[in-house]
């Protein structure tokens, strides 16, 4: 089962995140991240390939895509906050 991140765990994981483009969401426990791309084609592809991730982790995201420019937010629902599945997915997502 998966937990929520707990105070002591939050820095160690986030920080890196929030040092690589990562936002906290506000009014929400989430993050959210701004992918731009050269065309339509390429941020689609990008998250086709994220969406193969996402569904093998059983994790996915909320996003948004408008023609180059994917907006992604993270947080795992179940738990009603961010999880070690959310900065494992965000951190796959900055490698894709």
């Amino acid at each position: 089962m998966t937990e929520k991140l707990s105070a002591a765990a939050r820095d160690a994981v986030l920080g890196p995140l929030l040092a690589n483009g990562w936002a906290m969401v506000e009014d929400r426990d989430a993050i959210h991240k701004s992918f731009q791309f050269g065309s339509f084609i390429e941020a689609f592809g990008w998250m086709a390939r994220a969406a193969i991730w996402a569904e093998k982790w059983d994790h996915h995201p909320e996003w948004r895509n408008v023609y180059n420019r994917v907006d992604v937010v993270l947080t795992t629902h179940d738990v009603g906050g961010l999880s070690a599945l959310d900065a494992k997915l965000a951190r796959k997502l900055d490698t894709l």
